[in-house]
């Protein structure tokens, strides 16, 4: 392969890389999901694909996605080194200036869109670039304020859709709350992973300040709590959807993450951590399926 074109090419995928291209396409897979058969209540199909101001909005909120992962990488640049090796030496590839080009671009583009829109959604994500900013200089080096502002930043697009629909259950309330509980979860095992980057680059996380035991014990209790939290969302529906048998399956997927975090054998922390984003990613399905066949 010519130099030149491999060099083009590690350029390309080291922006795609930094940028979290690929999280963000799965955010806005979750994003158009929970819209239409989440949050949408009384919109038909073609209503809904017509209507521009939902879909401006989930794109606008995709490219502000898009620019705080730049963002984030630009800040976690050294401690990446460590703890993605492979990913930094793509990224690498490209200059980080044209990183911080790129963050501009696609913040004013969020903007643009957002203020053909509406005055609020304008505010709404002046505010999430700002939050995304600030996590990235500040927070997520605060024991605590890192993990709690990282899930509430994750949940922010969402949060957009449910105001824009006005839909408000306690089917809504019970699974947002598991998805928090999870992406928490989430937070805190990959904190566990990267302690010793996280040490040596100054982030106080909960395995840095009080021990890698404490922080699975806390894992372990959120995902009891998700338990709990599955229970009454089954209890609520019935067994009589899909969505219903996610939450189901779900009992026994938590209560094997447990054996593993439990038993603590090599990788079993990582392993937990992969089911867990799988699990997600099914539950996107299911949601999707229970829409079309229910």
């Amino acid at each position: 392969m010519n130099k030149s074109l491999f060099y083009r090419i590690s350029q390309f995928f080291g922006f795609l890389l930094g940028a979290k291209v690929f999280v963000t396409a799965l955010l806005a897979f979750a994003l158009y999901v929970s819209a239409f058969f989440l949050f949408n209540r009384d919109e038909s199909f073609r209503n809904f694909v017509f209507d521009y101001k939902v879909h401006g909005l989930i794109f606008s909120s995709l490219f502000s996605i898009l620019a705080g992962g730049i963002i984030n990488q630009f800040y976690d640049k050294e401690k990446d080194t460590l703890t993605k090796p492979f990913r930094s030496r793509i990224q690498n590839f490209l200059k980080q200036k044209y990183f911080l080009y790129a963050y501009l671009f696609l913040n004013l583009l969020s903007l643009g869109i957002a203020s053909l829109l509406s005055f609020r959604i304008f505010i709404f994500l002046l505010v999430y670039q700002f939050l995304m900013w600030f996590y990235s200089h500040k927070l997520s080096k605060i024991l605590f304020l890192n993990n709690i502002t990282f899930v509430a930043l994750t949940l922010y697009p969402f949060f957009g859709i449910l105001v824009y629909y006005r839909t408000f259950s306690v089917e809504i309330v019970f699974s947002a709350l598991f998805l928090f509980f999870t992406l928490l979860i989430l937070d805190i095992l990959k904190d566990t992973l990267t302690k010793n980057a996280d040490k040596v680059f100054g982030y106080s996380t909960i395995p840095n300040i009080f021990g890698t035991k404490v922080a699975v014990t806390n894992v372990i209790f959120l995902i009891i709590v998700n338990i709990l939290v599955s229970m009454k969302i089954i209890i609520h529906n019935g067994l009589d959807n899909i969505w219903s048998y996610y939450f189901a399956a779900g009992l026994f997927v938590f209560i094997f993450c447990i054996y593993l975090l439990l038993r603590n054998f090599k990788n079993s922390k990582f392993l937990t951590l992969n089911l867990l984003r799988l699990w997600l990613f099914v539950g996107i399905c299911a949601m999707l399926l229970n829409g079309i066949f229910h």
